[in-house]
């Protein structure tokens, strides 16, 4: 079995740096029966997922990873639970937006591919 807290900091990190480079290459990464819940509203399929990540209203974005904890998911599955807490900032903002994200992996070909995506701004 594969090191969840080295799976979990490698996929965070291809994740991250993908996203905040051009978001249209993170396709790759979803399967058409994964869902994304981006801030209360659900998504679903490879597609889909990528059209409301790259039609979000910025042009630039950089994530700063505070906090990665990592859990094994369904024991015959190989699955990998990941929740991620962070800075982001957009554009030519100044002060960082606080953002949680918890992901589930499933392994493929010594790979891993993105079941489920919940992302959420944290305010207050």
């Amino acid at each position: 079995m594969a090191d969840i807290n080295s799976v979990a900091r490698g996929f965070a990190d291809f994740y991250y740096q993908t996203f905040d480079a051009d978001r249209r290459n993170l396709k790759a990464l979803y399967r058409n029966h994964s869902m994304l819940t981006f801030e209360g509203q659900q998504v679903l399929g490879a597609d889909a997922i990528v059209e409301k990540l790259t039609a979000l209203p910025f042009t630039r974005v950089q994530h700063r990873i505070s906090t990665l904890d990592a859990q094994p998911g369904h024991p015959d599955s190989g699955a990998v639970v990941i929740a991620i807490t962070g800075q982001l900032l957009v554009d030519e903002e100044q002060n960082p937006q606080q953002f949680s994200q918890i992901f589930t992996l499933y392994p493929e070909g010594g790979t891993y591919w993105v079941y489920n995506d919940i992302f959420r701004l944290n305010y207050g």
